[in-house]
């Protein structure tokens, strides 16, 4: 199997820019499914139920979130409904939503587990610990399996490359919204890389607009975030999966973009 996976999508240009590339990304690469990280994707924080609905409508399979999956309260309702909308696994038990899933696309089956990091994050129980036990759970329905470990320390991601090679099929980070250039096959046969980047305004501080992030560095004042809005571009990976072993063929990235006008 082929798989489209996005870096965060940033506010409404950013689901602009997925919503005019999707199609065609997915004809030229021959890609089967579509994994985005969406938890920035309404007004550049959280997700909402008619961005969610939005974002899947364009023919993407699975959302995944971060840290900011709770900042539109909406969310909290809807999360229970949605099994396409994931939040991190290692919230603790009580917590409303799925932090895993089991998808399907043709007559293949195929998993995603969504990860937060704890290093300069919130404390929540340990990404390590808890995805050692899903993944022994998931490889008894299949053994494509995908993480998304949204976190802000290069060392938490690249260590829990290593820590997964050779149990799940990839593992790429969200979070930071710069994309890194360390895509590689891990000696076990995971594909890696440690930040797939954001899809939106390229001329911003991580989508927001510069002006107003600046002010917010030299002054230390609270201020309402402007979701940036030029250069759009959506950025990603794509990753070739065995179907039998679930190893990974190939890795590599993608910045497409936007076509039309801003």
């Amino acid at each position: 199997m082929k798989f489209l996976i996005v870096g965060d999508v940033i506010g409404k240009p950013g689901r602009r820019v997925l919503g005019t590339q999707l199609e065609k990304i997915r004809e030229i690469f021959s890609v089967d499914a579509v994994v985005v990280n969406g938890e920035n994707a309404a007004g550049g924080l959280g997700i909402t139920r008619e961005v969610c609905e939005e974002i899947l409508a364009l023919g993407v399979d699975v959302i995944t979130t971060g840290n900011h999956v709770w900042d539109k309260k909406e969310i909290l309702e809807y999360i229970g409904e949605q099994p396409r909308l994931l939040r991190p696994l290692n919230y603790p038990e009580g917590v409303p939503g799925r932090g895993s899933g089991i998808f399907e696309s043709g007559n293949k089956k195929w998993a995603v587990i969504n990860l937060s990091g704890r290093v300069f994050m919130s404390p929540l129980d340990c990404p390590f610990q808890t995805v050692r036990k899903e993944v022994e759970y998931l490889k008894q329905f299949t053994s494509i399996i995908i993480v998304d470990f949204h976190a802000e320390a290069s060392s938490e991601k690249v260590a829990m490359g290593w820590f997964l090679d050779g149990h799940v099929s990839c593992v790429f980070g969200t979070h930071t919204h710069v994309a890194t250039a360390d895509e590689r096959i891990l000696p076990q046969g995971t594909a890696y890389i440690t930040d797939i980047g954001m899809t939106g305004a390229q001329d911003s501080v991580i989508g927001i607009e510069i002006n107003e992030i600046i002010e917010r560095f030299l002054k230390q004042m609270p201020f309402r975030y402007k979701v940036a809005k030029h250069n759009l571009r959506l950025n990603g990976v794509v990753v070739e999966i065995d179907d039998d072993t679930g190893r990974a063929l190939d890795i590599f990235r993608i910045s497409i973009p936007f076509e039309g006008e801003t």
